[in-house]
């Protein structure tokens, strides 16, 4: 069975927009005679020049990498989410988005149907996640908080690593964690001293001979440049703190906190500074990791800071995975192109916006390495050593 391949029902003037975008096109592309005034608001915006808003209305191209997918890529009017082929007047399907994510097709979602957006949109992509715990070396024991749906307990499993515990305070996606990634994740603050009790507890009589580390990142809406209010004052900015007392207490081997890039430039980014003098204080040696998802065989340019911490006496940090796909036409260091949509999704059957499409059937056989893996006909390993060559900077 396919798992979650509905996409969201539109209004008949979001069908009309639909209709008047060509891949690669965006709301450039659609009559002004269809009246809207969400339409208005972005032109006004652009002649103003506060930004083109290049994605708003954006068809999807099959032939390139997707843009980020965030929460609401249901919506046409909040970014680049139409379906690639012309012939589909949607936006993508809560499978496709899950694909472009890195999700394999036997990852189910649950939830109302802005929940299971949440799920997908907040993730860190498994395939990406799991090469960041190659880069640890030897696989050993994790806590993951912030935890969502797993993307990164899920990429982190995928290198052989065993969660301990997990938590995030979203009842639906721990719900989603725990049947797909394993049953060791609960319903919890941070901002609870209880809640960092019971992840120091699930620590107890662990195996001394392997690593033990924190992963997950704090909500990034308080980092997001793409966000209304930017303030320091926002309280999820100072979550932050919870995780340098997690890590005091639990004293991990390793700890991988992922962000939006918004938090670099922060206040300047004095405010990045602080957090890293928080992990100095508790401990800990770090190293700041810029990392686009694109170039690591996910099929979606994805920009994400990556904060890898050593507990201090440790000889040498991690060293950052080597991107092995490029997002430039004609890079001369990197021959591999990025994985593209079409080559993510092109197999899945055809909906219509509004159908909930339940069905065993694909459109056709899987074509690449990357549609193998979705069907779990190879596994992520075996991608892995397939696709990017041996070309790992691994941290042996």
């Amino acid at each position: 069975m396919i798992f979650n391949h509905y996409s969201a029902k539109l209004s008949e003037l979001d069908l009309a927009f639909s209709r008047a975008v060509p891949p690669g096109g965006n709301w450039r592309d659609i009559p002004e005679n269809l009246p809207s005034k969400r339409l208005e608001q972005i032109r006004k915006s652009a002649a103003e020049g506060k930004g083109s808003r290049s994605t708003y209305y954006g068809r999807l191209l099959p032939n390139a990498p997707s843009y980020t997918i965030g929460t609401y890529y249901t919506r046409p009017g909040n970014g680049c989410f139409l379906h690639p082929d012309a012939e589909q007047h949607r936006t993508i399907s809560h499978r496709e988005a899950a694909r472009l994510q890195s999700f394999p097709d036997s990852f189910e979602f649950s939830g109302s149907q802005r929940q299971i957006c949440m799920q997908i949109g907040n993730a860190v992509p498994p395939l990406l996640a799991m090469q960041i715990a190659e880069a640890l070396g030897p696989a050993g024991q994790m806590v993951d908080v912030f935890a969502g749906c797993g993307g990164l307990s899920l990429g982190f499993k995928w290198q052989g690593w065993a969660t301990l515990a997990a938590t995030d305070f979203n009842r639906d996606a721990v719900d989603v964690f725990n049947r797909n990634v394993g049953g060791r994740a609960f319903v919890g603050d941070m901002n609870d001293d209880a809640v960092i009790d019971r992840l120091v507890e699930s620590t107890r009589g662990r195996a001394s001979d392997k690593p033990l580390a924190v992963v997950g990142g704090p909500p990034c809406q308080g980092f997001s440049t793409g966000g209304r209010r930017r303030t320091e004052s926002d309280e999820r900015n100072h979550l932050h703190e919870r995780y340098s007392l997690l890590l005091d207490r639990m004293e991990p081997d390793f700890f991988v906190f992922e962000n939006v890039t918004g938090l670099l430039s922060m206040s300047g980014g004095a405010f990045l500074e602080r957090i890293l003098a928080g992990f100095d204080r508790v401990g800990y040696d770090t190293c700041v990791w810029k990392m686009n998802a694109a170039e690591y065989g996910v099929p979606q340019r994805r920009v994400r800071v990556i904060i890898v911490g050593t507990k201090k006496g440790i000889k040498r940090l991690p060293i950052k995975p080597l991107e092995w796909t490029s997002v430039n036409a004609g890079d001369l260091l990197i021959e591999r192109p990025a994985t593209t949509v079409w080559e993510a999704i092109g197999d899945l059957p055809a909906v219509t916006a509004g159908e909930n499409l339940r069905t065993p059937n694909y459109r056709n056989r899987p074509f690449g390495d990357y549609q193998r893996l979705m069907r779990g006909s190879i596994d992520p390993k075996a991608f892995l050593s397939s696709t990017r060559g041996d070309k790992a900077n691994l941290a042996a």
